[in-house]
């Protein structure tokens, strides 16, 4: 199933996409949803209202998760190409709910940064609450999958040796435009990851190279912290950024940026001016 929270003239409503409407599920976004212990089949039950597909207004997915945990150096062929060992831990991040912005909604640029850089990547959302979950426990708590584009300050985020300044601007980050469903059984997800730069192809890899698979990543975060519904992974980038480049590249004021999944979905953003910044 495709489920997504979409803006109405009444508010959001979380939705199931069909192949010709959109219907209401009796929530306003998807997190309440998903904090229901059968949220699939009182997903796959609703008949709600239902909405043209036509000019759907995409919210992210859950538009205040409780966490939003991010992950660096995690696809193998790129960690291996710049000669560096493959991680024995993953290496941990965060976001704020406010960094994000939906599919199809502007990206803004960071007044403070001159160097606003694309990170495509495969998201992973939890469907039930996990502490110190094992390997099985934390496949049965996904519930589906997601596009992220974790848009980087690359100046900010190199300013100390904390990454979070640079990764958490306000409405830098699209998410969306849907969660697809995964059953607790299923597979680690194999599809090819994307994302082009006005029309230019920059990152290219299969989510099957992550050294830290989905469920991985939730056993290891679960010992950390406890994962509850809604929470949104965003499972790290593969090669191609801009600021690897010679020279460097960046986004800039009108930059179209397109982040797909294969299976899953596509962003598709505009890069605008603070219009809230002063001076």
């Amino acid at each position: 199933m495709k489920l997504a929270t979409i803006r109405t003239a009444d508010g959001t409503r979380a939705v199931r996409i069909e192949a010709d409407a959109a219907v209401e599920l009796g929530h306003a976004g998807l997190g309440t949803l998903l904090s229901r212990p059968d949220w699939r089949a009182e997903a796959a039950a609703a008949d709600g209202p239902r909405h043209d597909l036509a000019g759907l207004d995409y919210a992210p997915p859950v538009p205040s998760p409780e966490k939003i945990v991010c992950v660096g150096l995690n696809y193998r062929n790129h960690i291996l190409e710049m000669g560096r060992q493959l991680p024995e831990h993953p290496t941990l991040f965060a976001k704020f709910s406010r960094a994000q912005v939906g599919a199809y909604d502007p990206v803004v640029l960071p007044a403070a940064s001159d160097a606003v850089d694309w990170e495509a990547e495969l998201g992973v959302y939890i469907g039930a609450e996990v502490r110190h979950a094992t390997l099985d426990e934390a496949r049965a708590a996904i519930a589906g999958y997601t596009v992220v584009n974790d848009v980087t300050g690359r100046d900010f985020q190199y300013r100390s040796p904390q990454w979070l300044q640079g990764k958490t601007f306000e409405a830098s980050t699209p998410v969306g435009p849907w969660l697809v469903t995964a059953e607790p059984g299923d597979a680690p997800l194999s599809a090819e990851l994307s994302c082009t730069v006005d029309g230019e192809l920059m990152q290219k890899a299969d989510t099957g190279d992550l050294v830290f698979d989905p469920a991985a990543l939730v056993a290891y975060i679960s010992q950390i912290i406890t994962l509850v519904p809604g929470d949104l992974i965003a499972t790290g980038t593969p090669g191609g950024v801009g600021h690897a480049r010679k020279p460097p590249r960046y986004l800039t004021e009108g930059s179209e940026l397109v982040t797909r999944v294969e299976g899953i979905g596509e962003c598709r953003n505009t890069l605008v001016r603070d219009t809230l910044a002063r001076g």
